[in-house]
């Protein structure tokens, strides 16, 4: 009687004990970690720090997902890239209130293809991490420009008061 190979390999297990055993400390290993990283990457959102001390409200609102432009006494940020000196900006007199460096980011930004319908709404929502001391007009300009780069949707980042 001929054998199939299978069955070849069947009778030498059943002949010689082997069996297949499975390491199942490794498997453990990767779904602990997992399980660590899970935990430790749900729950507070949190703002990039781009040293910018937030101003202090009570707003219950939790912060949404978005485009975070930070803007100190010396330089505004865009997503951890620096796009303008703030120093030239308050000595300019200039009627329009157009900050460039920060027009051509957002510009390109808006420009990028959304990869899911339901993210449409949110590819033209920013936030502003504005310093609690920086001058209205600093911040005037900066509104004005993500509101002529088509960013209407305008939050502002605060440290909320216990």
């Amino acid at each position: 009687m001929k054998l199939t190979p299978i069955q070849k390999r069947a009778a030498r297990n059943a002949r010689h004990g082997n069996s297949l055993d499975m390491n199942l400390v490794s498997l453990i290993d990767v779904f602990t970690i997992l399980i660590f990283f899970l935990l430790s990457n749900s729950g507070v959102e949190t703002l990039p720090a781009a040293s910018v001390h937030l101003p202090e409200s009570t707003a219950k609102a939790d912060p949404k997902q978005t485009l975070v432009v930070a803007v100190n006494a010396t330089e505004i940020v865009v997503e951890g890239r620096k796009v303008a000196d703030v120093a030239p900006l308050m000595a300019a007199t200039a009627t329009d209130d157009t900050i460039p460096g920060l027009k051509a980011e957002l510009d390109a930004i808006a420009a990028r293809p959304v990869a899911q319908a339901e993210n449409a709404a949110k590819a033209h929502s920013v936030t502003i991490m504005g310093d609690k001391d920086i001058p209205y007009q600093l911040l005037r300009k900066v509104m004005y420009t993500a509101a002529r780069a088509d960013f209407t949707d305008v939050s502002f980042a605060v440290n909320r008061k216990d």
